[in-house]
């Protein structure tokens, strides 16, 4: 992403370079040196059961509306993942979560996110679309919708999950999605550093 003005003096004498004592190009104010950092993204979310089902929301805006995903959205400031994770499920599922620990760890280095899914059970049996669904649903194993998933890290999710509810334990999993994707086959999206525990 391009820096056009300086956040710190609002010069829009900005350079990319690499600085001093670094090892990458940065964006730099030529007017009072400060560095533009630039950090991934954390989106955290929750795997959320009940009953033998899985929680999904149905988009109600962009990127991919009207596809079905976990509920999870980006970290703010001043919250930990969990804290994230849950208020993403409120948010997006208007459900409460009991979270039981962290289940998916994947990195997207093209384009700079980081996905930390939770699994937990839903506390209580309400749950309802909240301003970024259109629907949302309990859905076995099978009713998956895998042709309308949102995104590959929740079709990667889901497979994982599936693949713990045979092997008899839910674990922790870590690895990378990235590039090329082919989306057709889920197996594909998951191309490099897979690691279960």
């Amino acid at each position: 992403m391009k820096i056009n003005y300086c956040s710190q003096c609002g010069s829009d004498n900005v350079e990319f370079r690499v600085p001093d004592g670094d090892n990458r190009p940065r964006f730099i104010c030529a007017n009072c040196n400060f560095v533009h950092y630039q950090n991934p993204n954390i989106v955290a979310g929750c795997l959320v059961t009940h009953d033998e089902k899985i929680l999904v929301c149905k988009r109600a805006i962009e990127p991919r509306r009207n596809t079905w995903t976990l509920p999870a959205g980006f970290m703010e400031n001043h919250e930990t993942v969990e804290q994230a994770a849950a208020r993403e499920t409120w948010e997006e599922a208007r459900a409460e979560v009991d979270i039981h620990g962290l289940f998916t760890l994947l990195n997207l280095p093209h384009i700079n996110q980081v996905y930390m899914i939770y699994y937990g059970s839903l506390v209580g049996s309400q749950f309802s679309p909240g301003p970024e669904s259109a629907a949302v649903n309990l859905v076995g194993v099978e009713d998956i919708p895998w042709q309308e998933l949102a995104f590959p890290t929740i079709r990667e999710t889901l497979r994982l999950y599936i693949e713990d509810l045979e092997y008899g334990e839910v674990r922790f999993h870590c690895g990378d999605i990235i590039r090329p994707l082919v989306l057709s086959n889920p197996r594909n999206a998951w191309l490099a550093n897979r690691k279960t525990r």
